[in-house]
């Protein structure tokens, strides 16, 4: 099953001293080139990357990679949202035997060492059919079909106006205190010549508060 893209820094790093980002310099020509457009953002939640998969006949969860290894009351938390044969059925009669990923973040009780999210939860944030990503009104249908929660929508705008918003330490929407950062969709599912997909993440503990 595929593995989730890792989603780079919208700014490349220093290579030495406090790796810190180098602000303005982007870390692709894509990206640099398409700032100006208008991107969809969404809360980027700390936690640990999860794969709901469904191969046609059963469902199984995996991490990130196929050898991370999801803690116990995570797996708990996914049996409850898509274990059983009714769930099973669910996914058979949305998807026939087509492989498919939802792709999550379990999040809050111990994972990430608790980072103000409550109790543990899992929230979808990309589905993929097939290798191929969904867009977001089906993405969101099928959250919605299948009950569980999708990461929030904050807002929209070009990518300087991203690092803007990001600079202000909004407040999150799904813990107390601010967001742990936003991750930046080009308004249509897009790839560079490499065929790498096009996003991007803004983290406010990259943006420093000015004293």
């Amino acid at each position: 099953m595929n593995e989730y893209v890792k989603i780079p820094n919208i700014y490349k790093r220093e290579e030495f001293g406090k790796n810190r980002l180098i602000i303005g310099e982007y870390s692709s020509p894509e990206l640099k080139f398409l700032a100006p457009c208008m991107w969809v953002w969404t809360e980027k939640v700390d936690g640990t990357n999860v794969r709901v998969c469904w191969d046609g006949y059963r469902v199984s969860y995996m991490g990130r990679t196929d050898r991370s290894e999801l803690p116990k009351e995570l797996v708990a938390v996914l049996d409850e949202k898509f274990g059983g044969p009714d769930k099973e059925e669910l996914f058979e009669q949305t998807f026939g035997q087509k492989e498919v990923i939802l792709f999550g973040e379990g999040y809050g009780g111990k994972i990430q060492g608790k980072n103000g999210y409550g109790e543990t939860g899992f929230i979808l944030f990309d589905v993929m059919v097939e290798g191929v990503y969904l867009e977001s009104s089906n993405k969101l249908a099928v959250a919605d079909k299948f009950e569980i929660a999708h990461v929030p929508y904050v807002g929209r705008g070009t990518l300087p106006e991203a690092v803007e918003y990001i600079r202000s330490h909004p407040k999150s929407m799904l813990r107390d205190g601010e967001l742990e950062g936003i991750v930046c969709r080009p308004m249509i599912e897009l790839r560079t010549r490499r065929g790498d997909r096009l996003i991007v993440k803004v983290k406010c503990r990259d943006f420093p508060k000015e004293v």
